[in-house]
C-alpha cells in the first residue's frame, strides 16, 4: 500500500469517531435526561482524548512526509491540504489541554443552560472565565506568537483574518444602519395573530422541509432549545423549535437548518468519511442556510406558497392576502434576539458579538464586565435598553462552549449567499414562478451542482469564485437589501 492509501484509511476511521462524537453531542441538545450531563462531559472527554491522539499520531506525520504531492490529482491533493492542516494545528495543542476543553465546555452548556434560564450571570461567569481561560490556553499554542483571534478564526473559516472581516463589516454597517433608519420610520405592516397549536406547526414544518429537498430517509426534525443542524453522509439531523404565538420562529428555523442539511446530503458520496465529507466552511456553510431561509424562503414568490399551507393549517391568522403575508414574513421590528431578527438587522446583531468577542480574547473586556459592556453597545446599536441577560449576553450558546471566532461567519455567510443568489438568478430563469407553487428545485439543484456536491475540495473563497465566478463581495447582499425592502415599505 502507498503512504496516500495507508494515510486515507486511517483518517477513514477518525472521520468516522469524529460523526460518533457530533452524534453525542445531538443527543445531549435532544432528549438526553438532565441528570446526565456530567457523564456526558466525561463520555466526550474519552471520546476528545482518542481523536486527539489519532490527529497527532507520529504516523500521520510520516505518511505526510512520504507523499509526493506531484502524483496526486485534485481531490487527493485537497484531502492531503486538509489533513496537512489539521495535523500541523493539532500538534501544537497538548493532548491534556484538548481533553480539558471538551470537559469543561461540555459542562459549560449545562450550566449556562441554568443560568439563562434564570437570568443569573453571577452563576455562569466562574465556569465562562475558565472556558476563556482554556481557549485562550489553545490559541496561543495555536497562534505561534501571532494573533490570537485570527488563530481562532482557522477553526471556522480558514484564510480569514479579523482584519479582512473587519473592513468588509466596516463597508456593511452604514449602509445597513441606514436601510433599517428608514425601515423603521416607515409604516408597519400587519403581523400574524392568534395562538397556533405546536404540533401543527410540527406538521407543517416537515412539509416545508420537504418542499426543499430534505430527505427524511437520511435526516429527521427534533425540538431544541437552540436549533442546529447535526451529521453528515447519509444522517445529518436537524432541530427547531415552536412558539405558540409566532410560527414563523418554527417555520425559519427549519428552513435554516434544513439548508445546512441539504449541503451535507448533497456533497457527493465518494467524499464520505474523508475530509472533504462535510462542509468546507462556516462561512460557506451558512451561505446556504441563509440563502434558502431568506432569498428562497422569505422571497415574494415563496411566501405565496407559503400562505396557503398557512391557512390551511391554522385558519385566519388575521391576513388576508399573499401580498400582505408576505409583508408580514419580512417585518422589521426592534427585538433583542439574533436568531429572530430580520434581514437587515441581523448582521448588525453580528457585528456587535464580533466586536465583543474580540475584547473578551484580547484580555480588554473581563468577563465580569460582559453584560454592562453588551448592553451599552446593543443600546448603541439598536437604540434598545437589554431587559435581562437572557436576551442579552445570554442568549447565545457559542461563548458558553468556546467557539470563539465562530459568529464572524454567519455575516460572512450572508454575504456569500448574496453573491450565489445573483449568480444563480443570472444563469437560471423561473425560479419565482416555480417557488410560488413550492417548488425550490432548480434552485436548490443549482446550489447542489454549483457548491454543495464538492465538500471540501476547494478552500472557501475558492468555492465561492467556482460557484459565482466573481469574487466575493459585500455589494450583492446590500442591494439585494435595498431593492427587497424598499419593494415592501414603499420607501
Amino acid at each position: 500500500m502507498t503512504a496516500y492509501t495507508d494515510l486515507m484509511a486511517f483518517q477513514k476511521t477518525t472521520e468516522a469517531l469524529g460523526s460518533v462524537a457530533g452524534r453525542l453531542n445531538w443527543d445531549q441538545e435532544t432528549i438526553m435526561p438532565e441528570g446526565a450531563a456530567a457523564q456526558r462531559g466525561e463520555e466526550l472527554s474519552a471520546m476528545e482524548t482518542v481523536l486527539h491522539a489519532r490527529r497527532t499520531d507520529p504516523r500521520v506525520g510520516a505518511w505526510l512526509a512520504a507523499i509526493d504531492p506531484q502524483g496526486l490529482d485534485a481531490v487527493q491533493a485537497a484531502n492531503l491540504r486538509h489533513i496537512t492542516r489539521s495535523y500541523a494545528r493539532n500538534t501544537k495543542v497538548p493532548a491534556d489541554l484538548a481533553t480539558e476543553i471538551a470537559k469543561v465546555t461540555s459542562l459549560s452548556q449545562g450550566i449556562w443552560a441554568e443560568a439563562r434560564a434564570n437570568d443569573d450571570f453571577a452563576h455562569f461567569a466562574p465556569t465562562f472565565e475558565r472556558v476563556v481561560a482554556l481557549k485562550r490556553e489553545e490559541a496561543a499554542a495555536l497562534a505561534d506568537g501571532g494573533d490570537l483571534y485570527d488563530a481562532m478564526l482557522q477553526d471556522y473559516e480558514p484564510g480569514a483574518t479579523a482584519a479582512e472581516l473587519s473592513a468588509m463589516f466596516g463597508a456593511l454597517r452604514p449602509r445597513l444602519s441606514a436601510l433599517r433608519d428608514k425601515v423603521l420610520g416607515a409604516d408597519q405592516p400587519k403581523g400574524v395573530s392568534g395562538t397556533f397549536d405546536e404540533a401543527a406547526q410540527m406538521a407543517l414544518t416537515h412539509e416545508v422541509a420537504k418542499s426543499f429537498g430534505y430527505d427524511f430517509n437520511r435526516g429527521r426534525i427534533d425540538k431544541a432549545v437552540h436549533p442546529f443542524s447535526s451529521g453528515s453522509g447519509s444522517d445529518s439531523r436537524i432541530t427547531t423549535r415552536t412558539s405558540h404565538d409566532d410560527p414563523f420562529n418554527c417555520l425559519y428555523s427549519t428552513i435554516h437548518e434544513v439548508g445546512h442539511a441539504c449541503y451535507e446530503l448533497g456533497i457527493d458520496d465518494a467524499h464520505l468519511f474523508t475530509p472533504l465529507g462535510g462542509g468546507v466552511s462556516m462561512g460557506v456553510h451558512e451561505s446556504q442556510s441563509r440563502i434558502y431561509e431568506n432569498q428562497l424562503g422569505r422571497s415574494r414568490a415563496y411566501t405565496e406558497y407559503l400562505y396557503g399551507k398557512m391557512r390551511s393549517s391554522f385558519g385566519d391568522f388575521g391576513i388576508n392576502s399573499a401580498e400582505g403575508f408576505y409583508a408580514a414574513v419580512n417585518r422589521v421590528t426592534k427585538g433583542f434576539i439574533r436568531t429572530e431578527s430580520d434581514e437587515i438587522q441581523y448582521n448588525l446583531h453580528v457585528l456587535l458579538r464580533f466586536d465583543l468577542e474580540r475584547d473578551i480574547i484580547s484580555g480588554a473586556l473581563e468577563i465580569k464586565d460582559l453584560p454592562e459592556a453588551w448592553n451599552a453597545r446593543f443600546e448603541a446599536d439598536f437604540g434598545v435598553k437589554v431587559d435581562k441577560v437572557s436576551n442579552g449576553c445570554l442568549q447565545d450558546v457559542h461563548w458558553p462552549v468556546g467557539l470563539f471566532g465562530y459568529f464572524p461567519t454567519y455575516s460572512l455567510g450572508n454575504v456569500y449567499a448574496g453573491c450565489l443568489n445573483t449568480a444563480m438568478r443570472n444563469e437560471v430563469s423561473g425560479i419565482d414562478a416555480a417557488l410560488a407553487k413550492g417548488d425550490t428545485s432548480l434552485a436548490t439543484d443549482w446550489l447542489r451542482e454549483n457548491l454543495q456536491q464538492y465538500g471540501g475540495l476547494r478552500t472557501p473563497h475558492d468555492t465561492i469564485v467556482h460557484a459565482c465566478g466573481f469574487e466575493p463581495t459585500e455589494v450583492p447582499l446590500l442591494d439585494y437589501l435595498e431593492e427587497k425592502f424598499s419593494g415592501i415599505y414603499g420607501l
